[in-house]
């Protein structure tokens, strides 16, 4: 990571959502994970939940975040895989302006350092959505660290050169 220590970091106000059917707040690792992490990075968390594998539901939750001032980003574990019930691209493409193909690639790219070729069986995505990024990460806690420690934890934090997503929000809602 190259930080510029002269920069003045900006805290991101995140919301964290954990897609599953079968997690709740007492075993919910990876969300736990990735909260621990936006704290420490020195970001906000705003808000924290945990949704069902349910395209409707989750874009639901995701437009009420968009339409938050107070959410700056929003960062998804679950979801992202190959089944029926994986769902969180389909929900992230009824909400997107537009996508960030980089961000699944370089994923896909970090996590094969760790697991190999499986990791082709993972749609990580991200997306900005009128002004909102939104980053969706598989549900597995290696993957959150992968794609936590990767890649959000450098392109969330201001001080971050050449350039950094956090310098991009105020011209995120240009036409």
């Amino acid at each position: 990571m190259a930080i510029d220590e002269s920069r003045t970091f900006k805290p991101v106000r995140i919301a964290l959502l954990t897609v599953s059917d079968t997690r709740g707040p007492e075993d919910d690792t990876s969300g736990d994970i990735l909260a621990d992490r936006i704290r420490t990075k020195g970001h906000t968390l705003v808000d924290r939940t945990i949704l069902k594998d349910d395209v409707g539901v989750i874009t639901a939750q995701l437009h009420a975040w968009i339409e938050d001032e107070n959410v700056d980003a929003v960062v998804i574990t679950g979801g992202t895989g190959l089944t029926g019930r994986d769902v969180t691209p389909e929900a992230l493409d009824r909400v997107k302006t537009r996508e960030i193909p980089g961000f699944g690639e370089l994923f896909r790219w970090l996590s094969f350092q760790t697991i190999g070729t499986s990791t082709i069986q993972s749609r990580a995505c991200a997306v900005v959505a009128r002004g909102t990024y939104i980053f969706a990460l598989p549900g597995s806690n290696g993957a959150v660290k992968d794609g936590w420690d990767g890649i959000l934890a450098e392109q969330l934090d201001s001080r971050n050169r050449p350039c950094n997503f956090v310098e991009l929000m105020p011209r995120l809602r240009e036409v």
